[in-house]
């Protein structure tokens, strides 16, 4: 008896072994079909794993193959089996849709997907594995459908914010895209940094940054006590310039909540790293009414100055306004004394005492007396030494410039500022037509680790060698000469009238497209835009012989993107820049542009 019923155990062991055994044959060769693409055959077996396990996991590669072997008559039998065998499951609800989708009979799964989404399940889990079917499928919308749908039925606004946030971007759908972080921002703040980092990656135009002030304006009406809504519409508008109504933000919230502040000069300062003073130095204004107990009070005065002073470079301000920023600089001096700490104060009173003022005497006593002061650093004595050297230059005594020059020269060997006194030594030689000495010198510093300086010593080679040919060329050489010393001078009237005299003593003369550029960089240090745009085109077009083309198309291109707000034509002129000239110094420079306009995310 004892051995009968070992024996039968051992019968229906070894049946479950051949059982178990054939099994997972049929799960590696189902496998194995399916890999190779002979779905029919992988279909077989597949449908008897699917119905004997009862395994949802394994419905998914059944239906593949199924469909991709256009057995669409089986699967519709084979799902709706299932659905009647499961009918809690959304599961088979999700495939006979993606049947009657494959069969083209769409109404039915229109209907098939509006039943999943009105008898959507309660659990979160559940509910996520269905959208992600969904989305396998490619079926995006109906996926998000599936979690706004949720939301109403769980009554709950703020669950599958990252799960929509996901399906919006991949889909760039960029008005939904800002919706959902709106939505998510009414609960949950620390999400706007993760906006200002992903809303550029998907917005093209400014209508995508108009919507999205559009949305923000109707949710801060809503909830102005939402400091995530006005901090998202100032980025707003400093991502499209609109550096005077990110201002107007800034103060109402500043006055609002009530700030020492510290957001508004931080800013500030932006505003003043993207060259709209006139923004900066409104919000330093509002920032020194504040008061001297306030701790930015100092600051904003200094910076206010500055911002003034930047200004007035652009081409900005007028005489008096010059006068009245002189006047600020010389308070400092006043107050606080001439010094190590005031260093910066007096160089910048020099400067406009020199260039603007015209008063070179008081200038060059500034400087020989800052010169001398105690404390100051070497890196500090080296450029006032330069900017000495530059005074002598105005005042004509070459020998007294070339003296700070080669000193500096000397005391910074190897560096920056070094090579920069060897480049304005040979400048004033070409200045003063000593050409033979000049190109000496700047094929010397064409070799130069400095790109800007290389590149202008380069340049500067060229103009010499270029135009010795001739009597002609080196008397209209002469000329231009003349008038690079009177652009320095910062006598722009008079500079361009001598280049223009050029052609008409010399018409035959060498130089068209190294006057083209001079008299380009006078009217852009103008902000003369309009007279500069058609001299850079000019030299665009004489491409195959001139030395210019790629200079002036990325400052062309620049014009276009910083000036006249046009992204289409500053793209275009990058990335001619970068096909026609991919050995320039300007291409890296382009490609940071160029992606930039297109929107590419920006790399940290």
């Amino acid at each position: 008896m004892m051995i009968k019923t070992i024996l039968a155990i051992l019968l229906c062991f070894t049946g479950s072994l051949s059982l178990f055994a054939q099994s997972n044959n049929d799960n590696e060769m189902a496998m194995l079909y399916y890999q190779n693409g002979d779905y029919q055959k992988a279909s077989v077996l597949l449908e008897k794993i699917v119905f004997k396990t009862k395994n949802e996991a394994y419905s998914d590669l059944y239906f593949n193959a199924l469909l991709k072997s256009k057995q669409y008559e089986v699967a519709d039998k084979a799902v709706k089996k299932l659905i009647r065998q499961n009918p809690e499951s959304s599961k088979y609800l999700t495939i006979q849709a993606r049947v009657y989708k494959e069969k083209g009979e769409l109404e039915n799964a229109k209907k098939t997907f509006d039943q999943l989404l009105h008898s959507l399940p309660e659990d979160e889990s559940k509910i996520r594995a269905l959208a992600n079917d969904l989305y396998q499928m490619a079926e995006y919308d109906l996926a998000a459908d599936v979690f706004l749908q949720a939301r109403k039925n769980l009554k709950n606004n703020q669950i599958f914010t990252f799960e929509l946030l996901s399906i919006y971007r991949f889909k760039k759908d960029k008005n939904k895209l800002g919706e959902e972080y709106l939505n998510a921002l009414s609960t949950m703040p620390q999400m706007l940094q993760q906006a200002e980092t992903v809303l550029p990656s998907v917005f093209e135009t400014n209508a995508d940054y108009l919507t999205l002030q559009n949305s923000l304006f109707k949710r801060i009406q809503k909830d102005p006590q939402n400091e995530s809504y006005s901090k998202l519409l100032i980025w707003q508008f400093l991502q499209q310039k609109e550096y005077d109504m990110a201002l107007r933000q800034l103060i109402a919230q500043d006055k609002r909540i009530k700030d020492d502040g510290t957001i508004l000069f931080e800013h500030a300062q932006i505003f003043a790293s993207n060259k709209a003073y006139d923004t900066a130095i409104k919000a330093y204004t509002y920032l020194a009414l504040k008061g001297k107990e306030n701790p930015y009070y100092l600051p904003s005065k200094l910076a206010l100055i500055d911002a003034s002073y930047q200004a007035l470079l652009l081409g900005k301000n007028e005489q008096k306004d010059i006068i009245v920023l002189a006047g600020q600089y010389q308070e400092i001096l006043d107050e606080y004394g001439k010094n190590a700490k005031t260093l910066f104060a007096l160089r910048k009173w020099a400067n406009l005492q020199a260039y603007y003022l015209k008063d070179l005497k008081k200038a060059e006593e500034a400087l020989e007396e800052a010169i001398k002061f105690p404390g100051i650093s070497s890196a500090d004595l080296g450029e006032m030494k330069l900017e000495l050297g530059d005074i002598y230059r105005l005042t004509q005594q070459p020998w007294e410039a070339i003296l700070m020059y080669e000193q500096v020269a000397k005391e910074f060997e190897n560096q920056n500022i070094g090579t920069e006194a060897k480049y304005r030594s040979a400048r004033l030689s070409f200045e003063q037509g000593n050409f033979s000495y000049a190109k000496s010198q700047a094929d010397v510093l064409k070799a130069s680790t400095e790109q800007l300086i290389a590149n202008d010593a380069l340049n500067l080679s060229l103009l010499i060698s270029d135009h010795l040919e001739t009597k002609t060329d080196t008397l209209a050489l002469q000329m231009y000469a003349a008038a690079e010393s009177l652009q320095f001078r910062n006598l722009s009237k008079d500079a361009i009238a001598k280049v223009d005299s050029i052609s008409l003593l010399y018409p035959k003369n060498s130089l068209t497209d190294d006057i083209l550029m001079f008299k380009s960089n006078i009217y852009i240090k103008n902000r003369d835009f309009a007279l500069a745009v058609p001299l850079l085109k000019e030299l665009i077009g004489h491409q195959q012989k001139g030395n210019w083309a790629d200079e002036a198309l990325f400052i062309l291109a620049g014009i276009y993107e910083d000036q006249l707000n046009d992204a289409e034509q500053a793209k275009a002129l990058y990335q001619k820049l970068i096909a026609d000239f991919p050995g320039s110094m300007f291409v890296t420079e382009a490609r940071k542009h160029f992606r930039k306009l297109r929107g590419d995310p920006m790399e940290s």
